[in-house]
C-alpha cells in the first residue's frame, strides 16, 4: 500500500470517529451539554443584583459590593454596595425623567401602573421564593404578601384619574370668577423603602409617589434587597420609562444622608426609615424645603402592611403641590 493511500485510509477512519462522538453528544441530554461540575450536571447561573438607574442597569460606580444574608442566616447573593455619586446619578435620572411622565395623561399612568400588576403576576412563584428567603416567613404567607403587593399597584392604578377630586376643590367666593385648588406633582421624590417589608412595603410607599406624576429615588431595604432589584426588573420590561424610577442598594447610613440633603430632591419619604433617624434627616431636608413625611413614632415593628390603612388616596396627596387657579366666569 502506498504512502499516499495510508494517508487516505487514515483521514477516513478519523472521519468516522468524529462523526461517531458527534453522534453520542446530540443523544445526551440537553442538561449535561452546558457548563458541568464533574457529575455531568448543569451549572445554574447566579443572579447579579445590580442598581436600576435611568431604566438600565449599572454596577455601582465603586465596584463594591455587600453580602445579602436569608432569615436563616444562609448566603444569598452578593448585592451592589451604592455610593453618594451613585445617588446623585439617580437624582439626575428622575429630574430628567420626571416633567415625561407627569405630562402623560391620568388614565395612560393608570394603564401603566395596571400593566406592573400584570408582570408581577406572571413572575409570582419567583417574587414567592424571594420574599419567603428574605423574611423568614412560609409560602403561604409569602403568597400573601406578594398578593397583596400586586393587588396594591392595581388599587392604585384606579385612584389616578380620581384623587384629583377627592383632594382638590372648588372654592366658594364672591365675585364673577371660578377659582379652582387642584393637585400637581411635586417633582423627584427620595423614598427610603422600609427595612423589613421587603416588598410590600416597598409598593406601598412607591405606588402612591408615582401615581400623580413624580419620579422617585428608592434606597432599598439593606438587609432584604433582593425583591426590590426584582421589582425594578419589572419596571424596565414594563412601560415605565425609564428614570420614573430609580433603586439604589447598599448600607443605608451612607445613602440616607445625601438623598436627604440633595438639592434637587423635593420631597422625602421618610415613612420607613428609624424614627432615631428622623431628626437628622429632616434637618439635612429643609436646606431646601422638602416635602417631608416622618417615620411612625412608634416605628414600623408593629405596622401592618396589608391592612387598609397602608393604602389611602391621602397618601397620594402627601406628595403634591396644591396649584389655585382664578378663572373668570364667560371669558
Amino acid at each position: 500500500m502506498s504512502p499516499r493511500t495510508t494517508k487516505t485510509a487514515t483521514r477516513a477512519r478519523d472521519r468516522r470517529r468524529s462523526a461517531s462522538v458527534l453522534e453520542q453528544r446530540a443523544a445526551q441530554p440537553l442538561a449535561r451539554t452546558g457548563s458541568t461540575d464533574g457529575r455531568g450536571e448543569r451549572i445554574g447561573v447566579r443572579k447579579t443584583y445590580k442598581l436600576y438607574i435611568g431604566g438600565a442597569f449599572p454596577r455601582t460606580e465603586s465596584g463594591r459590593a455587600y453580602e445579602v444574608f436569608g432569615a436563616k442566616g444562609e448566603l444569598l447573593a452578593n448585592a451592589s454596595r451604592g455610593t453618594r455619586k451613585d445617588v446623585r446619578e439617580a437624582v439626575r435620572a428622575a429630574r430628567k425623567a420626571q416633567p415625561g411622565w407627569a405630562s402623560k395623561t391620568a388614565y395612560n399612568r393608570s394603564q401603566i401602573l395596571y400593566r406592573i400588576a400584570e408582570l408581577m403576576e406572571g413572575r409570582r412563584d419567583q417574587f414567592v421564593a424571594e420574599v419567603m428567603a428574605a423574611e423568614g416567613v412560609g409560602r403561604a404567607r409569602a403568597g400573601r404578601l406578594v398578593d397583596a403587593s400586586i393587588d396594591r399597584w392595581v388599587w392604585y392604578a384606579g385612584w389616578a384619574d380620581k384623587y384629583p377630586q377627592l383632594i382638590g376643590t372648588v372654592n366658594p367666593v364672591a365675585g364673577s370668577y371660578f377659582n379652582f385648588s387642584v393637585p400637581e406633582p411635586t417633582g423627584v421624590v427620595g423614598v427610603i423603602a422600609p427595612e423589613a417589608s421587603s416588598l410590600l412595603g416597598l409598593v406601598s410607599r412607591l405606588a402612591p409617589v408615582i401615581v400623580s406624576g413624580n419620579a422617585a429615588v428608592v434606597i432599598a431595604s439593606e438587609s432584604r434587597p433582593l425583591p426590590a432589584v426584582t421589582l425594578t426588573e419589572v419596571l424596565a420590561t414594563s412601560d415605565v420609562p425609564g428614570g420614573v424610577v430609580n433603586l439604589v442598594t447598599g448600607l443605608r447610613r451612607e445613602l440616607i444622608g445625601h438623598l436627604a440633603g440633595h438639592m434637587d430632591v423635593n420631597a422625602l419619604d421618610a415613612f420607613g426609615a428609624d424614627p432615631g433617624e428622623a431628626a437628622a434627616l429632616e434637618e439635612a431636608a429643609v436646606e431646601n424645603v422638602k416635602r417631608f413625611v416622618r417615620p411612625p413614632r412608634g416605628g414600623l415593628e408593629k405596622y401592618r402592611w396589608t391592612d387598609e390603612a397602608a393604602q389611602s388616596p391621602y397618601l397620594i396627596g402627601e406628595f403634591v403641590e396644591i396649584k389655585t387657579v382664578w378663572h373668570p366666569i364667560g371669558a
